[in-house]
């Protein structure tokens, strides 16, 4: 078990579950979710169809015919509406989701194509998805089950719940559209994409542990054994904590993580070190580490950081032009930082239920996020007055909110940004206007 405790407000939050490779390929593809739809509405087409047989069982002994003539007459009225249905609805999908294309193709565009994960895996997306191809599917079923004798003597089958059925679908499926049309043009605005992104960075940083004062690498000792990486090569999304725990213990070892969350690992090239005995085996350290080929959120404190300034940097090459943009994720950027600024980083130590420390994780430190966060706006900001103006008021709020140990890397920024813009102002009047701080850059 780990040696931390996270709370945010009154509840406690629960620790962090390691990634299923399987449930993070699932929700990173558009297959399984249309696919088990449609499988889910052909076995509850089944029962429907199986309640229209018994009921038309049921009335064909009482003798009601009267009924069961009325009910055929129904059927056929729907059988109306639900070819109608059948015929539309393909066509209907092929216009949303080319429409959904060209949303995404502009958002990558215009924001960063990192941030096309947010359209692969939005839950909305694919329910509709998944919806609009059950209901097709019903309607091709249903029509198979509509019988051409309309005497109520021989007739052998009322498609009456599954015509109801059909219409449900239908009405879920309009619903549907209209949540799908909010969320996906929710997400082509950026001040939505931008929001995203640091609420899932507040998420993460919640939950990450909070390192022991004893918990460094220096007080572990000399390595005795590395472990290689012998999988295929990629990002390191994720560390299934409690198996290396576990693994540690009843090797009676220290396993430290060699590489960051988010780092590229390649084939061969040391991915745990061992302090204080022989090296696990290859099977006990079976899917301990989740490699894949990009990252996610999860347990990735920098990775919010890297897409805000992606953005910002996007936002200020010469082909966008658009500081705006860029001052939105800064405005980001320095609420992430003010909440880092005063929790211990650079590692993390996971203990076992006796209170020793089994595994050291790395994660970014203060100066390295600063430098993530600021060094390649602050590089193009330069020709924008309206950047500079916010960059300086940034980094002024976060002087006044972090220790002075870790007052440096602001201040270091904060100088290099000044003399560039000395550099490049053409007027001292220009020079004056571009370093006021102001935290909307120009209103």
């Amino acid at each position: 078990m780990s040696d931390w405790t996270v709370t945010q407000g009154p509840r406690p939050l629960r620790r962090p579950r390691a990634l299923s490779p399987l449930r993070e390929h699932l929700r990173d593809t558009f297959w399984f979710a249309p696919t088990a739809a449609m499988v889910g509405v052909f076995v509850v087409w089944l029962v429907a169809q199986e309640l229209d047989a018994a009921l038309v069982r049921s009335l064909q002994e009482n003798g009601d015919f009267d009924t069961l003539a009325d009910l055929l007459r129904f059927a056929d009225d729907a059988k109306t509406v639900v070819s109608a249905v059948g015929s539309a609805m393909m066509t209907f999908i092929g216009v949303v989701f080319s429409i959904s294309l060209v949303a995404v193709q502009m958002a990558s565009g215009q924001f960063t194509p990192r941030v096309v994960r947010l359209f692969v895996r939005s839950r909305i997306t694919k329910a509709t998805f998944a919806v609009f191809l059950a209901t097709f599917v019903l309607t091709l079923l249903v029509l198979t089950s509509y019988d051409s004798n309309v005497d109520p003597r021989a007739a052998t089958s009322v498609p009456l719940v599954q015509s109801v059925l059909t219409l449900l679908m239908v009405a879920l499926s309009l619903l549907l559209f209209v949540m799908y049309v909010n969320a996906t043009l929710r997400l082509m605005r950026v001040s939505h994409v931008i929001a995203r992104i640091a609420a899932e960075s507040f998420r993460v940083a919640a939950l990450m542990p909070v390192p022991a004062e004893d918990g460094g690498a220096s007080a572990l000792g000399p390595v005795t054994a590395w472990v290689a990486h012998d999988g295929q090569g990629g990002v390191l999304r994720d560390v299934h904590v409690a198996r290396l725990v576990r693994v540690a213990r009843g090797h009676g070892v220290v396993l430290r993580l060699v590489p960051r969350i988010g780092d590229f690992l390649v084939p061969g090239t040391p991915v745990l070190a061992v302090h204080g005995g022989t090296a696990p085996s290859r099977r006990s350290l079976r899917f301990a580490l989740s490699v894949g080929v990009e990252r996610t959120f999860h347990q990735d404190l920098a990775f919010g950081l890297r897409q805000l300034s992606d953005i910002g940097l996007r936002a200020l090459s010469p082909a966008v032009n658009d500081p705006t943009t860029a001052v939105q994720a800064l405005d980001r950027v320095v609420q992430i930082l003010a909440a880092l600024s005063r929790r211990p980083l650079d590692a993390v130590t996971h203990r076992d239920r006796r209170g020793v420390v089994r595994l050291v994780q790395p994660v970014p430190g203060w100066a390295e996020l600063v430098d993530l966060g600021f060094t390649e706006v602050r590089a193009c900001a330069v020709g924008s007055p309206q950047v500079t103006r916010r960059l300086l008021a940034g980094f002024d709020d976060l002087l006044r909110l972090v220790p002075p140990e870790r007052c440096e890397p602001l201040l270091r920024h904060r100088e290099l940004l000044r003399q560039a813009v000395e550099r490049t102002a053409p007027t001292p009047a220009d020079r004056a206007f571009a370093l006021r701080p102001d935290r909307q850059g120009i209103g």
